[in-house]
């Protein structure tokens, strides 16, 4: 039975102050869940001008999201093992330029779940369209579909269960 991570409710600010400055335009958005911290942080867009077309920015901004992963590899990879070792879960960066957002590494995590007939149907039915590759793709493409179209109601139950938790925190130590 695997044991569950530390508490990261600092880790936000712990990366704030390990992020060197001058990294990103804003502190990085940090988004954590049990296997995996995300660290996203904006890059300051490429300067082109009033000519420049549609084309000639999402290029710029591409451009400029894959030098700053070559130039800031090293870096980040240390300040990943000390989160990692910190918080016991992997650590993945991503980086934002305009209207660009590239996630360098990510966790894949394998997730067990068992199906009746009706649900498996419907993952062959996108298996079958071409929609996805696999039943675990078609699946990883609900999830996706659900999590767009359900954002602001998942927002409002994560707050809910950071509230419940902070309480807890609150009662008394069962230790």
């Amino acid at each position: 039975m695997r044991s569950e991570p530390p508490p990261a409710d600092d880790a936000a600010a712990w990366i704030a102050g390990a992020v060197p400055d001058g990294w990103f335009t804003e502190p990085p958005e940090t988004v954590i869940d049990r296997d995996e911290i995300v660290v996203w942080g904006t890059l300051p867009q490429p300067d082109l001008g009033t000519d420049a077309t549609d084309a000639d920015r999402s290029a710029a901004e591409t451009g400029r999201v894959h030098q700053f992963r070559e130039d800031t590899r090293d870096r980040r990879i240390k300040v990943a093992q000390q989160l990692e070792h910190r918080y016991r879960r992997k650590v993945s960066w991503g980086a934002a330029c305009g209207d660009t957002r590239e996630l360098f590494t990510h966790l894949s995590a394998p997730v067990m779940t068992r199906l009746r007939q009706p649900e498996r149907q419907v993952l062959d039915t996108l298996v079958d369209a071409g929609v996805a590759r696999s039943r675990s793709d078609a699946l990883a493409w609900c999830v996706r579909l659900v999590g767009e179209h359900t954002d602001d109601w998942l927002r409002q139950l994560r707050e809910a269960m950071g509230t419940v938790e902070d309480l807890r925190r609150q009662g008394p130590d069962l230790g």
